[in-house]
């Protein structure tokens, strides 16, 4: 089984922020974070389940995502999901992002377990401190949908 850890952080949010995963697999670990220029935390939360989805190099092996986003972990597992894909996601938050996780979700049918944040879990916390580091290191990059939206002209 593939064992995907996410967290997002965004500071102010909006504002600057990032996502931080890590994926287990057997003896293999892999951590991923980038930061952002201005985003929110759900996106944040979204974007870490998205990039750790498609990190995935093999078909066919069963794949679970645990996550401090009831945001993200009831928007899938309580079906609210396949209701916004029917209204073509008219008037919800995030539409873009949703919208490239959906062809994942069907690849992989990855399993959601939400976990409590900053309650001492390992791997949560090592995600937090990666999605922070990356929302402060400097090096962020343009969350250009969002920025769009939101009229930003920096």
């Amino acid at each position: 089984m593939i064992k995907i850890y996410t967290d997002g952080a965004a500071q102010g949010n909006p504002g600057p922020g990032g996502y931080g995963v890590v994926m287990k697999y057997k003896d293999f670990e892999k951590e991923l974070s980038e930061g952002f220029r201005l985003t929110t935390n759900n996106r944040m939360e979204l974007l870490a389940v998205i990039k750790g989805l498609e990190a995935i190099k093999k078909d066919g092996i069963p794949v679970t995502i645990y996550s401090d986003s009831q945001y993200v972990v009831n928007t899938v597992e309580k079906g609210w999901l396949w209701g916004w894909i029917k209204k073509n996601f008219k008037d919800k938050a995030n539409a873009d992002l949703w919208k490239l996780y959906v062809p994942l979700h069907n690849k992989f049918n990855p399993k959601f377990v939400w976990i409590r944040g900053h309650a001492g879990h390992i791997e949560n916390e090592r995600c937090d401190r990666l999605a922070v580091a990356a929302a402060n290191s400097g090096h962020l990059l343009a969350d250009l949908n969002y920025e769009r939206e939101k009229g930003y002209k920096g």
